[in-house]
């Protein structure tokens, strides 16, 4: 039981390949992901699940050739983050940057009435969304004022104004 600590901790690659693969990679993935329908991010299926395993399966490849060492995994998981972090930092210091970053919020239900062509964008059926609207207890379309797929994915809810004293 020999430990080949060279081999644990230099390593095989430079580490300014590393920080560019990373830097790839991670922009790469988020420019795709920026651009798939919303949904997906707040509500997760088997499918959704599939979906991201094939893409890291992918991305694994093209992310460290073939790196052996912790180092190597180290500074590409820190190159990761640290783009994260800074699209993060950028979309909160420059608020013009937001809508590049950040997907801006969907009208799926206006005034107690489905808003079709948004609905067809996100590829949501009437059945997904009234399920989404029950779990914000809503029982009926006419009770929503107005109904939105933020850019998370999530759905937010406002009710209509009931008659007073309700």
């Amino acid at each position: 039981m020999q430990i080949d600590w060279n081999g644990v901790f230099f390593p095989s690659l430079g580490i300014a390949e590393i920080v560019v693969r990373g830097t790839l990679m991670y922009l790469g993935l988020f420019m795709i992901l920026r651009f798939m329908a919303r949904r997906q991010a707040g509500h997760f299926g088997p499918a959704d699940l599939l979906v991201i395993v094939l893409i890291a399966d992918a991305a694994q490849n093209g992310l460290g050739k073939e790196y052996q060492s912790v180092t190597e995994g180290l500074v590409l998981v820190v190159t990761i983050v640290a783009w994260e972090y800074i699209i993060d930092w950028l979309t909160y210091r420059f608020p013009a940057l937001r809508p590049v970053f950040r997907p801006p919020s969907l009208t799926l239900v206006k005034d107690g009435r489905f808003v079709e062509e948004s609905m067809r964008k996100e590829m949501l059926s009437i059945d997904e969304l009234t399920s989404l609207l029950r779990q914000q207890q809503v029982e009926d379309i006419a009770e929503v004022r107005l109904a939105k797929l933020e850019g998370d994915g999530r759905i937010s809810v406002l009710r209509r104004e009931g008659p007073a004293g309700q």
